[in-house]
């Protein structure tokens, strides 16, 4: 099965690629690497700016690091000359959730996004991961997202 059909299959439809909110690009390939830059978390098109431990729940932040991976996707598929089935591996996923001293869960919340994109690419989608806890991110986003993807 293609990537595109099972994007249709999770009712999924790529967005354009974000434009840059500082001096930055969406997205710089060396080689068949691909970094894309990190992609914050969006609600009804504005950045969902919460904070774990306070305002936001476990739950609700798997959902925004799962929009967070929708988002990367868009970006993954421009990065691919459209073509997201040229991806041989996602290979690296890094997480920053906002949270408060104590809240622990962080590798919960980025399971959103990782588990989607075993879902999108099957045994390529498995990858590397780190979830950090940070004091605050961009514009108060809840979590914040980048990507390193193998292309072929």
């Amino acid at each position: 099965m293609s990537v595109y059909d099972k994007l249709k299959e999770l009712d999924i439809t790529l967005p354009p690629v974000s434009v840059p909110a500082a001096a930055y690009v969406p997205y710089v390939q060396t080689g068949n690497l691909v970094f894309l830059s990190g992609h914050i978390a969006r609600k009804d098109g504005k950045p969902w700016a919460a904070q774990f431990g306070r305002s936001i729940t476990t739950e609700e932040g798997k959902a925004a690091a799962r929009a967070v991976a929708i988002d990367l996707l868009g970006t993954l598929h421009a990065a691919t000359g459209g073509d997201l089935n040229r991806v041989q591996r996602i290979v690296k996923v890094m997480s920053l959730v906002n949270s408060t001293g104590d809240f622990t869960e962080q590798h919960l919340v980025t399971n959103g996004a990782s588990e989607l994109f075993g879902q999108v690419f099957g045994d390529k989608g498995i990858h590397a991961r780190s979830a950090f806890g940070v004091a605050q991110i961009p514009m108060g986003a809840c979590v914040e997202i980048e990507l390193i993807a193998e292309l072929g």
